[in-house]
């Protein structure tokens, strides 16, 4: 059993993947027209291609998910968190390209942590060990 996918629910799919591809700098793996919708992954440019887990960028219409996202949104907690080699300087590449973090880079025991909006409706961790 491994991880494969990891699902995140998103206001607006075509949004959300300018944000994730173009801001943060992931790559679109899967963009499958399903419906009304799609299946829409991205995956790291740092990750191998044969065992890179995915992020499916979830499309929020189920009116469940919807009231969970804006509740943990609202308490200010992240939805994911990904992983960074060098904190301070992914803060500032990503402040250049008008990211807007609710906490700045902040040494939490043996981590540093920072959060910032993903403009779809959900706030994401970045975390250095």
């Amino acid at each position: 059993m491994k991880i494969k996918l990891n699902s995140i629910f998103v206001d607006n799919q075509d949004k959300a993947l300018v944000f994730y591809t173009e801001v943060l700098g992931f790559i679109k793996r899967n963009e499958i027209p399903a419906g009304k919708f799609k299946w829409l992954t991205v995956v790291s440019p740092d990750g191998p291609d044969d065992v890179d887990v995915e992020l499916v960028l979830e499309p929020n219409v189920n009116p469940v998910a919807k009231t969970y996202q804006e509740a943990i949104f609202r308490q200010g907690i992240p939805i994911t968190a990904f992983e960074v080699e060098d904190i301070h300087a992914e803060f500032e590449r990503l402040k250049e390209r008008g990211v807007i973090f609710t906490v700045e880079p902040t040494q939490t025991g043996p981590v540093t942590i920072a959060i910032f909006s993903d403009t779809c409706g959900n706030l994401i961790q970045l975390y250095q060990v």
